[in-house]
């Protein structure tokens, strides 16, 4: 089976729809909805530990779990007046750094992560459908 039609199977089990992906120049996205329709679909846990807390840069790390698999990933927000000084404008880091290790984790075990270059909305600030 090529990649293309992996993807494709993987959407369709998952639930999702035209609504929750989107494409970006380069790669495949999916959106907040659709990574909580996937979680919700494959009954994937997630413990945060915060590894660094500031009030410009965030580190979390994320212990997800789903039946008998185990990862472990990150994610990070660091606050910036452009995407060139940091990854996200936004002034809540922390709760943008919980984002992204949600997205990675929760698309590293449902077997989406890597494929075609697929990755969750918000992975960084220049993935959100708006400014696409």
């Amino acid at each position: 089976m090529k990649e293309k039609e992996i993807m494709n199977k993987l959407f369709t089990e998952n639930g999702l729809d035209k609504e929750h992906v989107f494409k970006h120049k380069h790669y495949t996205i999916i959106t907040r909805a659709g990574i909580d329709l996937i979680q919700a679909k494959k009954s994937i846990f997630i413990d945060y530990e915060v590894v660094r807390c500031e009030p410009n840069f965030s580190v979390l790390k994320a212990t997800a779990v789903m039946g008998s698999k185990r990862i472990i990933t990150f994610g990070s927000a660091l606050k910036g007046s452009s995407y060139n000084d940091g990854n996200t404008s936004q002034w809540y880091v922390i709760e943008t750094a919980e984002k992204r290790a949600m997205s990675r984790a929760v698309l590293k075990l449902a077997g989406l992560y890597g494929l075609q270059d697929v990755y969750g909305e918000d992975e960084a600030d220049v993935f959100k459908k708006s400014n696409n």
